[in-house]
């Protein structure tokens, strides 16, 4: 289970490194302050669980938990629905709905699932 969430988790933080020096540089001409504000908000939650989703790789080194994999889908979920809807909200004006939203809750879910993995966990090398 640790090797997909640590691969995902450098391909988030590459990808986020990536869309923000996008915003920076290509897209600050292109986008209303607003829409800018929205796309660099993608980019810090991308960021965010990112690292997140990194941690949940390393602690399931440690620990055999369903709600540790839960967590770990859950914020890749959340990155894909979240991030990527505000990414085409900017770059093409296409409205999701509630497809953002839904995405948040993946990310709320998902830290709930870390906070009860950690609470159930009896760790093994810490």
């Amino acid at each position: 289970m640790s090797r997909p969430f640590v691969l995902l988790a450098a391909l988030f933080g590459l990808t986020g490194v990536a869309l923000g020096a996008f915003a920076a540089h290509g897209l600050r001409a292109r986008l209303s302050p607003e829409y800018l504000a929205v796309f660099q908000t993608g980019v810090l939650y991308q960021l965010i669980h990112a690292l997140a989703l990194l941690g949940v790789g390393a602690l399931a080194l440690h620990w055999r938990s369903r709600l540790l994999g839960a967590a770990g889908v859950l914020f890749v979920a959340g990155i894909l629905l979240f991030s990527g809807s505000l990414y085409l909200l900017t770059l093409s004006s296409l409205k999701l709905g509630m497809v953002t939203p839904l995405g948040g809750l993946c990310f709320m879910l998902g830290w709930l699932c870390l906070a009860l993995a950690a609470w159930r966990a009896r760790p093994r090398g810490f």
